[in-house]
């Protein structure tokens, strides 16, 4: 996992917080998640499991299908996803899958399991994607407490 953020790094970063703060006032879980290439944001997307009664609705695999069916498949293609969260293995899944090449989270998986308990599926990411051919770069954590702080509302409420 890499360790250098840089500054656009943390605004991208922090428009999936903020994304994942507006999932938690819609009634959803706290996730968010934006899709940046070639230096440009092109999508950001908010989980919506519980409003659309979907259990894959993550914010990451949310982001995926509606910059997809927006954009075209090549928005993904190379491009880079900020999460407010740790992605599971199914979102490190779908990413890979749409060929994003590079994941930036804020809150690991430990803090995403410490905020909101039930059931976990501990997989951390970079171990989902170490095998990826094409490689997956996963870099993270970053702007932890910011992140934490939108989960432990969660969990407050």
């Amino acid at each position: 996992m890499g360790t250098n953020l840089h500054h656009d790094d943390a605004r991208y970063l922090r428009e999936a917080i903020a994304a994942s703060q507006r999932a938690l006032d819609a009634g959803n879980m706290p996730f968010g998640a934006s899709l940046v290439k070639d230096g440009q944001l092109l999508w950001v997307a908010q989980n919506n499991q519980r409003t659309t009664a979907d259990c894959t609705g993550h914010a990451e695999v949310a982001l995926v299908r509606e910059a997809r069916t927006a954009l075209g498949p090549e928005a993904t293609q190379g491009a880079t996803v900020y999460a407010s969260g740790e992605p599971c293995a199914m979102c490190a899944g779908a990413m890979f899958w749409a060929g994003v090449r590079r994941v930036v989270y804020a809150a690991t998986t430990p803090d995403i399991e410490a905020a909101l308990g039930g059931p976990s599926l501990p997989m951390r990411c970079a171990d989902t994607l170490a095998q990826a051919q094409p490689a997956v770069a996963v870099d993270g954590p970053f702007l932890r407490d910011e992140a934490v702080a939108v989960l432990q509302r969660f969990a407050s409420s």
